[in-house]
């Protein structure tokens, strides 16, 4: 049990768990926005029902370390490239969020009457299964993450756990903001389809660094906040006598 007062542990956990909370961020935006098509009273548990699957997809990842390590080995060859079950999985998600993304986008804009009782044909088993399929998605990028900074398993584990725990106290705020301005949904309509693109670049070994990406998605999210802020107080100004 030395390990445990080495301080290079704590620097790892630390390091490690915020990382992990910033790479969980797209994961609360993906369970939001499918979350949101289940009526009101439903959607809290949606979302603790998903962040909690992806805890556990990221805790059985660690725990299966030669599995894992299996799906990075390529399972066959296009135009010379070694296609691995790692990369499928990330094409496939990836796909999957676009569709999702542009799905939700012609929804927004193209919105009809009939089509406002549209959240009601959504089940909660089917949204359940959306999630779960996009959890071990999130979850091999966040293991494997997690395999690359830290060299304990514990270490790894209790960084996950922490970074999720972190994201089910914050995923219903998150969630209530994104939904209560039009624009950040649209916005975060948006990331998914980066998001999209940027699992499917992966999938074909074209690595885009994630720092690029959450650069994008930190700006564009402060320059929305501005716009918040100044059609607020434009508001205000209009309200005076």
């Amino acid at each position: 049990m030395d390990w445990l007062f080495d301080p290079q542990t704590w620097v790892a956990l630390v390091t490690l768990t915020a990382l992990e909370i910033i790479l969980g961020i797209d994961n609360i935006v993906v369970i939001s926005i499918l979350a949101h098509r289940l009526p009101v009273e439903q959607q809290p548990r949606a979302r603790m029902v998903g962040l909690g699957l992806a805890l556990i997809s990221r805790i059985l990842l660690l725990l299966s370390l030669s599995w894992l390590a299996g799906l990075t080995k390529p399972w066959f060859h296009i135009f010379h490239m070694g296609i691995s079950g790692r990369d499928l999985i990330l094409i496939g998600g990836g796909l999957f969020l676009l569709a999702k993304g542009t799905r939700e986008i012609h929804h927004a804009v193209e919105v009809k009457s009939e089509d406002l009782e549209m959240k009601q044909v959504f089940t909660f088993a089917g949204v359940i299964a959306q999630i779960i399929l996009l959890d071990l998605v999130f979850s091999l990028d966040s293991v494997i993450t997690a395999i690359g900074m830290a060299q304990r398993v514990e270490v790894m584990m209790a960084a996950i756990i922490i970074a999720v725990i972190v994201m089910l106290a914050g995923a219903g705020v998150i969630s209530a903001f994104i939904h209560r301005h039009p624009s950040v949904k649209m916005l975060a309509l948006s990331f998914l389809l980066m998001i999209g693109v940027t699992l499917i670049a992966e999938g074909f070994e074209l690595h885009i660094p994630k720092g690029y990406i959450y650069f994008a998605m930190g700006f564009s999210g402060l320059v929305e906040t501005l716009n918040l802020i100044a059609r607020n107080r434009q508001v205000a100004v209009s309200r005076e006598p």
